[in-house]
């Protein structure tokens, strides 16, 4: 008996919008035994608590290859309710911050409260590109999701890497090993690594860089990110917006964000007071960013050049795919001004990242 993911998948592969893919098939025999095994499944359900192998499925697997996709199917298809689908970063901001306020509380262990909070809301967590880097993350990841399988929230996850690789060579990483641990005994873990690479499929004859700005620009930008996202061309008046929380309880508004791809102007990034925290949180967050409206810029604008030369920086270290629209080619944006001779490393950034051997590179920072 197929479940409902399996269903969902083969109607998807029936009518051409996908191939055939092993690897992807494997994850979907996974999501459907998750399905199968949640506690929280009506009548059945009561007699059907889940094993301790299976409280969550993690899909990993170089970019490309589908994971989102499938989280996405799961997400829908799965009849575990309520949920929530969340990217990792921004649930581990949320995380901190409701920690600060249980800590204040002083009213039993924090990492127990904050648990209880999440469980409460949702009982099926979808986390996209779960990436730890942070040494703050990795010291409670162990306790708050054990504290989150004990409540019987199920876990969908995906990576770039396997369990093993997380947080590797990170500072006190002995602490962390625990969650590691947790993964391979509780998870199904599937190694989604087929042959194709979908995203760099999508990406194949999109033109990254486009002079000058204009209509024309902006149309053939507009169209590679609903190329990028498979939106629907009839959902295309309503593209989702997203307010990305930064450090100090900062958001920042993205215009349209959908499935790890964002728009930008160049004025919200460069000529708004940003830091390198804020790039590093678009960068954690966002697999591709565009970027409109990048002007020439005059020895007056020497701010705005610092800026763009660490948003290209950031990106550059996270190997976040670049599109965008300027006035100019890289190496024309700044010739004249403060730091003019230092941002030609910029410029010849910005060339690699144009290139067929960056673009075929997974999202994530670089050793």
């Amino acid at each position: 008996m197929t479940g409902p993911v399996e269903r969902a998948y083969a109607r998807l592969v029936s009518t051409g919008e996908l191939r055939p893919d092993p690897a992807q098939q494997r994850a979907v025999a996974a999501l459907d035994r998750l399905n199968a095994a949640s506690p929280s499944r009506g009548i059945l359900g009561m007699f059907r608590k889940a094993g301790p192998e299976q409280s969550g499925v993690y899909l990993w697997g170089g970019v490309g290859r589908g994971k989102s996709m499938l989280m996405d199917l799961a997400f829908e298809h799965v009849a575990i309710a309520p949920k929530r689908r969340v990217h990792f970063h921004a649930f581990m901001l949320e995380t901190h911050q409701r920690l600060k306020v249980a800590r204040k509380s002083e009213d039993g262990d924090p990492i127990e409260t904050v648990a209880g909070q999440i469980a409460d809301a949702a009982k099926l967590l979808a986390f996209d590109e779960m990436m730890v880097t942070n040494p703050a993350d990795a010291m409670i990841l162990s306790r708050l999701f054990a504290a989150l399988v004990e409540r019987d929230v199920r876990i969908i996850a995906t990576s770039n890497r396997p369990p093993v690789d997380l947080y590797k060579d990170g500072l006190n990483r002995e602490l962390f090993v625990p969650f590691i641990d947790l993964l391979q005994s509780r998870f199904d873990v599937v190694e989604v690594n087929g042959e194709t690479d979908y995203r760099l499929q999508r990406l194949s004859g999109v033109k990254v860089w486009h002079v000058p700005n204009g209509p024309a620009a902006t149309a053939a930008l507009s169209e590679a990110f609903f190329k990028l996202t498979d939106y629907p061309v009839e959902d295309r008046a309503h593209v989702p917006s997203e307010d990305l929380q930064l450090g100090g309880n900062r958001v920042l508004h993205v215009p349209k964000s959908l499935k790890g791809v964002a728009v930008f102007s160049f004025k919200r990034l460069c000529v708004e007071p940003r830091s390198a925290a804020d790039y590093l949180a678009i960068a954690q967050r966002f697999h591709t960013v565009i970027v409109v409206g990048i002007p020439v810029m005059s020895r007056e604008m020497r701010n705005e050049a610092a800026r763009f030369t660490a948003l290209i920086d950031v990106l550059y270290d996270h190997r976040v795919k670049l599109l965008a629209a300027a006035d100019a080619e890289p190496e024309a944006l700044y010739r004249a001004g403060d730091g003019s001779f230092e941002f030609q490393r910029t410029a010849s950034r910005i060339e690699e990242m144009r290139s067929a051997n960056y673009l075929a590179e997974g999202h994530g920072l670089t050793a």
